[in-house]
């Protein structure tokens, strides 16, 4: 489901022992009123909804702390949105391939230079299109998180990362996986590394500061005005509260370095800026991108582009993928389409990470949408789309 976490089981179910006894505790002494976080001394969770539609910000909700005590969370602060950011990923691939930069449906493994084959299908080439549609065969069976120093094609070259059952093209299992191979593509085709490629294609035009993983496209002093992500028993997750610029923001070299400029080749690492859930984004900030949406992309992308982007490249009729027991039912080019209690369709995506659940959902045919988060969930609470609640 959504972004695998990096958290061993043991510490996953200790903080929902603690979690579990803090409300015991209350009850017994009489406070089950008073909210186990403030009564622990922890920073309130946060709760954040922007409504929009192409045009205004019609309604917006900001309670609780930003992961630091007695600091109020507001919708401009940025907060690491999960796997939505694979969404805004999608719409920096579609624009290279506007420009002819990118063929959706080329071979990826000629513009890296290294082969990205399942082994029990090695004349079936993997496509962008089937990256982004989740149909390419690579599962998060295997660690997609590569060392600063480390390669990609290492860990695509590992038989456990493929279902050896069924080739690129005609099945669906959602895997975080592709996306650092989606974003060592981008990276290949053009020359410039990921973040800096983000900021340029979508992040700066649209006047966002945002960024992935702390890099190009947020201002100086962005970092601090971070929501720090806690668990619900307050260890942190995720961004400590700083001051100053995040000292290591990527996943470390091999010898803990974090030495960007050196060590981070084009091309062959794709995982350093987490395109699969790095994005840094204000909830403000992510309407501005619902608004391009609900303008079908304009002015980013044509509507041509925004169609192909967005309508469903693979339906599930019973047997062509893993639905996840009716969590996934269509899905685009990084659009995750659902359809709500009265039978309307919606597209967008759910970020689930570090104590964190999102939802970024557009309803075209009545021209709305919206985004919602909330800090400090169990880890082992039911996963839904964030959509009539959250989580």
């Amino acid at each position: 489901m959504m972004q695998t976490i990096r958290q061993p089981w043991r510490k996953a179910r200790v903080a929902f022992l603690a979690t579990a006894l803090s409300f015991f505790a209350a009850a017994l002494g009489g406070c089950a009123t008073t909210p186990a976080s403030a009564e622990r001394g922890l920073p309130a969770p946060a709760e954040v909804r922007v409504d929009f539609t192409a045009a205004n910000i019609t309604q917006v909700m900001a309670q609780g702390e930003a992961g630091v005590a007695r600091r109020a969370v507001t919708i401009d602060d940025p907060a690491r949105v999960a796997s939505i950011s694979k969404l805004v990923v999608a719409i920096g691939v579609m624009r290279l391939a506007e420009q002819g930069v990118l063929d959706l449906d080329r071979d990826v493994g000629l513009y890296l230079g290294w082969p990205v084959r399942n082994p029990a299908f090695p004349d079936a080439p993997v496509t962008m299109r089937t990256l982004l549609s989740h149909q390419s065969g690579l599962r998060d069976s295997v660690d997609y998180i590569v060392p600063l120093d480390g390669k990609l094609a290492d860990v695509i070259a590992n038989p456990k990362a493929w279902d050896a059952g069924h080739p690129p093209g005609g099945y669906f299992s959602y895997a975080n996986i592709n996306s650092p191979v989606i974003a060592a593509v981008m990276e290949s085709a053009t020359g410039e590394r990921f973040d800096r490629l983000m900021a340029r294609l979508v992040l700066t035009p649209l006047g966002l500061d945002a960024c992935y993983n702390w890099g190009a496209g947020c201002s100086d002093g962005r970092r601090a005005q971070a929501v720090t992500l806690l668990r619900p028993n307050g260890d942190l997750a995720r961004d400590a509260a700083m001051k100053g610029p995040d000292p290591c923001a990527v996943y470390p070299a091999t010898n803990g370095s974090c030495d960007v400029d050196t060590l981070y080749v084009l091309g062959r690492n794709g995982s350093a800026f987490s395109p699969q859930g790095g994005l840094r984004i204000s909830a403000r900030d992510l309407a501005k991108v619902g608004q391009l949406l609900l303008r079908q992309g304009a002015p980013l992308l044509s509507q041509q582009s925004f169609a192909e982007m967005t309508a469903p490249v693979w339906t599930f009729n019973g047997s062509n993928g893993d639905d996840d027991k009716g969590y996934f039912k269509a899905y685009g080019l990084g659009v995750h389409w659902l359809e709500d209690s009265e039978g309307k369709w919606w597209f967008g995506h759910v970020g689930e990470a570090y104590s964190l659940r999102a939802g970024f959902w557009i309803n075209p045919a009545e021209g709305k949408g919206f985004y919602r988060y909330v800090t400090m969930v169990d880890e082992l609470a039911p996963v839904g789309h964030c959509f009539d609640r959250c989580p």
